[in-house]
């Protein structure tokens, strides 16, 4: 069995992209898949997220070339992460003297592909060269999406950038869909945005939606996924909701 590679991106950040990134690579995890959780955002939020080690062999050393193994387990049973800290921010920066530099995630993760069930990316907040990796590595990207005004026109950007990848780099890449994060139900705009995304996107829109939820933003500061922090809140139950559906459509 080959993994199916997802990533996490959206070119704006506070949408929600990381903690769900990591939140449904957990509840993948949970669900007895041999996952591996790439943090590929140098902020390493991801990384702390399942209280990884972010001085560890990480992202930037095996994107570079660096011999060694990027791979350490966590606590979590199933669950795998390449870390990623600071460092990260340079490898941009690097890969622009690579040959291929398109393809280097790529072919680093062919040696991966037949080892795990799944491997989900979370992406830095930006359509560089790391992002343009993991469109090229990726058979299959989802898009968290906050309800917004400005969320909204950012979209039409990244289905553009999506477009692209596909005709040129990644013919293989689909759109499992678009999740609606931090949704607040007693917001008239919110409401709104939300019917706006439905009726433009329709199918390629997650039913389960993720709602502004306190247990949420508390779970990263215990270095714990949702699931792990309150399984019983809101949140969890929406994450998962949202994973169940995410394992349907990848495995149509």
């Amino acid at each position: 069995m080959t993994a199916k590679i997802i990533m996490f991106a959206n070119q704006k950040g506070g949408v929600g992209k990381t903690t769900t990134a990591v939140n449904m690579a957990t509840i993948i995890a949970a669900s007895q898949y041999k996952t591996l959780l790439i943090d590929f955002d140098p902020q390493g939020n991801s990384t702390s997220g399942v209280n990884g080690e972010k001085q560890h062999f990480g992202a930037y050393a095996w994107m570079t070339g660096t011999p060694g193994n990027p791979i350490q387990k966590t606590y979590i049973p199933h669950l795998h992460l390449i870390s990623a800290n600071m460092e990260l921010a340079a490898a941009d920066i690097e890969l622009l003297q690579t040959q291929k530099r398109e393809f280097v995630l790529q072919e680093k993760l062919e040696q991966y592909k037949s080892e795990y069930d799944y491997i989900v990316i979370d992406c830095p907040p930006s359509l560089g060269l790391l992002t343009v990796n993991a469109l090229t590595a990726s058979s299959h990207i989802i898009v968290p999406m906050q309800c917004e005004y400005y969320a909204l026109e950012g979209i039409s950007h990244i289905m553009q950038i999506i477009q692209r990848v596909q005709s040129g780099l990644n013919p293989h890449l689909q759109l499992l869909g678009i999740l609606l994060t931090m949704y607040d139900k007693r917001s008239s705009l919110n409401q709104q945005i939300a019917n706006d995304i439905r009726f433009h996107f329709q199918q390629k829109v997650f039913s389960a939606v993720i709602p502004r939820n306190v247990k949420i933003a508390e779970a990263p500061s215990h270095g714990k996924p949702i699931i792990l922090y309150d399984v019983r809140s809101t949140g969890a139950i929406s994450y998962m909701d949202a994973t169940k559906e995410l394992l349907q459509r990848v495995n149509i």
